[in-house]
Order: C-alpha cells, then sequence, then structure tokens
C-alpha cells in the first residue's frame, strides 16, 4: 500500500471518530431537553461512525499496518432548533462524502484494488446516510412549529434503535 493511500485512510479514520464525536455532543443537546427520541438517533449514527473508523482500522491490520491515529478535536456543545442540528448533520454527511470520495480517488490513482472495493462499501453508505439525515431535515421542515409534530417526530426517531 502507497504510503498516500495508508496516510489518508488513517485521516479517515480520524473523520469518522471526530463525526461519532459530534454525534454524541449533538446527543447531549437534545437529550437535556427532553427529547429523547432525538437523541437516540444520534447516538445511534455515533455508534455507526465509530464501527466506520473500526472497519477502516481493520482494514489497515488486514493490509499489514498499524494505525497511526492522532487526536479528535471536541465539537461544540450547543447546536440551536432541531432543524438546523439535522441541517448540519446533513451539511457533516456531505462532507464526509466528498472525503470518501477523494480517498477512492487517491486509491484509484495509486492503483489500490484491494482499498477500492473497500472504499466502495462506504462510497454506498455515505449515500444511505445523506438520505437518511435528509428524510429528517425534511420532516423537520414540515414540522415548522408545531410542537405535538415535533414530539412525534421524536417518538419516531427514538424506535431507532430497534428499526436498524
Amino acid at each position: 500500500m502507497d504510503d498516500a493511500v495508508r496516510t489518508a485512510i488513517e485521516e479517515q479514520i480520524n473523520h469518522e471518530f471526530e463525526a461519532a464525536y459530534l454525534y454524541l455532543a449533538m446527543a447531549a443537546h437534545f437529550e437535556v431537553q427532553s427529547l429523547d427520541g432525538f437523541g437516540m438517533w444520534m447516538r445511534m449514527q455515533a455508534q455507526e461512525e465509530v464501527a466506520h473508523a473500526m472497519r477502516l482500522f481493520d482494514f489497515l491490520v488486514r493490509r499489514g499496518f498499524a494505525a497511526k491515529l492522532s487526536s479528535v478535536p471536541g465539537p461544540a456543545a450547543d447546536f440551536g432548533a432541531p432543524l438546523a442540528i439535522f441541517q448540519q448533520a446533513l451539511e457533516h454527511e456531505r462532507k464526509v462524502t466528498q472525503l470518501i470520495g477523494s480517498l477512492y480517488e487517491l486509491a484509484v490513482a495509486n492503483k489500490d484494488r484491494p482499498t477500492q472495493l473497500e472504499l466502495q462499501w462506504f462510497v454506498t453508505e455515505q449515500v444511505e446516510e445523506e438520505a437518511s439525515v435528509g428524510n429528517v431535515v425534511e420532516q423537520l421542515q414540515m414540522v415548522g412549529d408545531s410542537r405535538a409534530a415535533l414530539l412525534m417526530l421524536d417518538q419516531k426517531l427514538g424506535s431507532r434503535a430497534t428499526a436498524e
């Protein structure tokens, strides 16, 4: 494996852990406002991001490399209204999609087929991630200022733990 590809994978591992921290901070924000369903949804999202990081970590190990991990910056602690939070999450997922795309292009340029194959899973996953978060954004836009509708959506999102 080319050093540039390995380093880029290590950086992506860091981005995935950074995303997990972001979603955990968002979960805490929701939970202190008694929006436990939104909080649960974000907790599950954080767990997915850790799983993504570990998938890349394990890939490097299988290829014979010990991943060099770096520190993860802490996210903000205050995020605003639910719609703004999910819009921020959607923008974050779009950024991750771009990062995965760049990493894939690097693997192609280096003719690293095993990495290309591994990253195919991530490309597909990012389509799913953007769709999932985008769906919640659309639903929050429909909710508008209705507190009752917000609580119904909160309850629906809280069922994610059993649905996925």
